[in-house]
């Protein structure tokens, strides 16, 4: 104890970082401590000088957001949090990795105290924050006034060799770069090692020029991880430069102090064991025996972070009531998204469509409701992956988000799917716009670990996939989705959302809109449908129900239910008056999300769906993965479990069945079985 007493505050608070996480996995014989014992220097200077926080308010507005996207390296920030004065325990971190513990093994959204998003597939966090960096910029151009910035904050984020290497990061940095995000300050753990050895055995990059080439700021401070003067003197260089986004390159070295382990991929993702521990803490000139101490000095010196961060919020709460005085239209607005609170009359200009206006694309529609939306909700905000002209999504009253242009809606993310969705995540997360991201259903491929993150987090996404099926026609196997449908519906917490004409779009936006709890993704036609008559059919607001008797049998009961999404609506509303001419009474079942309709009371699904009526025939032209939970074991499918073709896609539709003389034929089997 007397070497401990004689270290620097800073060394010791620095020492606790590093003995805590050791201890934690050790305990939980389980997680990486390597990289949280090589960043503590760094992690202590980030929170203690710069970080603008307040740890008991931790989703203050003006906050600077921190993202850990090596988020391998989760006790790290645990330790940090815990030490700032966040609502995390000493317990917590002792339950590090255990079932219903606040602290798992990659920081998760909403479970803990200060993290910002969920990482540890790397390359997320990086993603995530300069779509944090791209809402500050907008809010700030929005709403900032010369005499009041009410948004004015940095984004900061830990990255590593993994998260460099992920084709995600350089999508993402070339945005950041193109967009000149300047309050965006990255640091990369240039530690050397990966789990399968030295990173020189696949990994040789030059990070300094591939980010200055993205047009970053960028500094590489060498093998000064420990060097509190260098770290601080590099963040004020970057917070200087206002015109890029800057990356702070430091050499560190994985497990720092262990006498065998230090640079070794062990150190990586494995405990230290007892006496690796032992030796390490002997190094730092700590107790070898302690585990999990805490000095009280360190705990007394970390805690001025409490009443920093209660200062600046008060000092900014009083900027936002002066800001409210002068500005009471803006602040409305602002409260509003904040609160998460449409306004009134939200949906007042979506358009209704009529059956005599011809048939229209679900596409297309989508783009008409996209701008009746984007006229009362002035937060709504987004793009495509360079697909707007077809996918629809352009919001006409604005231009596009560009360096200096932030206040501009319509995002262009170029052909980068991955990084759009990702960074459209880090919109949402950051707080006060309401995102949506656009591509082809088939490129989902490319976005899908954003996408799953986003479910995972509850985040409200709104997802605007078109060219949904085979009938998107002549651009072939490659571009027609024949999987997708099945494996994103897998995804829990994803709703999707297959609507059937322009109406059904109308209440699907509605229902996209208005949910908090959740991504949403909206799966729209290519090809025109027509629009189906609500006079004679059921009005589309069953959509908002998830499935809905779109049109009732005749009699008392029907010989078979009939349940179709999207496109193939039209088939089943076709077949039923063939079906009719042959004394054949069948009840039609719109069913744009399963999702939705899971959620309903048991008494609606009966009522849709009755137990006792088992002959169904679903219609879809996508995989039949999944539907055996709508049409049971003795239903039938009409659907696509092989790839597509290259043709017109009336052609295509003949030839995989999706007829109503085939749907006629099938469900005249069914009956008859």
């Amino acid at each position: 104890m007397a070497e401990m007493d004689k270290m620097s505050i800073e060394q010791k608070t620095i020492n606790t970082i590093r003995t805590l996480a050791m201890d934690a996995v050790e305990k939980a014989n389980s997680g990486h401590p390597g990289t949280p014992m090589a960043l503590a220097p760094l992690a202590y200077v980030l929170w203690k000088k710069f970080l603008r926080v307040n740890p008991k308010n931790p989703t203050w507005l003006n906050r600077d957001r921190f993202i850990l996207s090596n988020g391998h390296a989760s006790m790290l920030q645990y330790a940090i949090l815990y030490l700032a004065g966040y609502d995390i325990t000493l317990n917590d971190i002792k339950n590090f990795r255990q079932w219903g513990s606040i602290t798992p093994g990659h920081p998760e959204y909403g479970l803990t105290p200060g993290i910002e998003t969920t990482t540890g597939p790397l390359g997320q966090g990086f993603m995530n924050g300069v779509g944090m960096a791209m809402a500050e910029a907008h809010l700030a151009a929005v709403y900032n006034r010369e005499d009041l910035n009410i948004v004015d904050h940095y984004t900061y984020a830990f990255c590593s060799d993994g998260d460099l290497m992920e084709g995600a990061s350089h999508e993402a940095a070339s945005l950041a770069g193109h967009f000149g995000l300047g309050k965006l300050i990255y640091f990369y753990d240039d530690n050397h090692i990966s789990i399968e050895g030295d990173t020189g055995i696949t990994y040789s990059d030059d990070a300094v020029k591939r980010f200055e080439a993205y047009h970053w700021h960028v500094q590489d401070l060498g093998d000064n991880a420990n060097d509190l003067s260098a770290i601080s003197g590099a963040i004020e260089k970057a917070q200087e430069e206002t015109d890029k986004p800057s990356l702070i390159i430091i050499r560190s070295h994985i497990a720092y102090g262990a006498p065998n382990m230090r640079d070794t991929p062990e150190a990586h993702g494995s405990p230290l064991g007892e006496d690796e521990i032992r030796e390490t803490k002997k190094y730092y000139g700590w107790p070898e025996n302690e585990k999990f101490l805490v000095p009280d000095d360190v705990l007394k010196h970390m805690h001025d972070i409490v009443e920093r961060g209660a200062k600046l919020e008060g000092e900014w709460k009083k900027k936002f009531e002066h800001y409210g005085e002068k500005y009471p239209d803006l602040l409305a607005q602002l409260e509003a998204v904040l609160n998460e609170k449409l306004p009134k009359d939200w949906d007042t200009d979506i358009p209704v469509f009529r059956e005599d206006q011809g048939p229209v694309a679900t596409r297309a529609a989508s783009g008409k409701v996209i701008n009746g939306f984007a006229q009362r909700v002035p937060w709504l905000v987004g793009g495509s992956a360079d697909l707007a002209p077809s996918t629809k999504t352009l919001i006409d009253s604005s231009k596009y988000f560009l360096r200096g242009e932030y206040h501009n809606r319509n995002i262009a993310w170029g052909v980068r799917e991955h990084a759009m969705c990702g960074a459209t995540s880090g919109i949402a997360l950051h707080g006060g716009l309401r995102p949506f991201a656009s591509t082809f259903f088939i490129f989902t491929d490319y976005a899908r670990p954003a996408i799953r993150l986003a479910a995972l987090m509850e985040i409200p996404v709104i997802y605007v996939m078109t060219h949904d099926s085979i009938g998107l026609g002549e651009d072939g196997p490659t571009h027609q989705p024949v999987e997708h449908l099945a494996s994103l519906r897998a995804i829990p917490h994803l709703y999707a959302i297959r609507p059937a004409d322009a109406n059904e779009v109308a209440y699907a936006w509605r229902a996209a809109m208005q949910r908090q709890q959740g991504p949403t993704m909206l799966v729209l036609s290519r090809q025109k449908l027509p629009v189906i008559n609500r006079q004679k059919y059921a009005s589309a607001e069953g959509v908002l129900r998830g499935a809905y008797i779109i049109s009732p049998e005749r009699g008392s009961e029907p010989a078979a239910i009939l349940i179709a999404s999207g496109s193939e609506v039209h088939l089943l509303l076709e077949a039923q008056k063939k079906l009719t001419e042959k004394n054949i009474d069948v009840r039609l079942v719109s069913m744009p999300s399963w999702e939705i309709f899971r959620d309903q009371s048991d008494e609606y699904r009966e009522k849709v769906l009755p137990s006792s009526l088992k002959k169904r025939l679903a219609v879809e032209a996508g995989a039949s993965l999944g539907w055996c939970e709508w049409i049971g074991e003795e239903g039938e499918i009409i659907c696509v479990n092989r790839f597509g073709a290259s043709a017109p896609y009336k052609d295509i539709f003949r030839h995989f069945g999706f007829t109503v003389e085939n749907v006629v034929a099938t469900t005249e089997k069914l009956v008859n079985k």
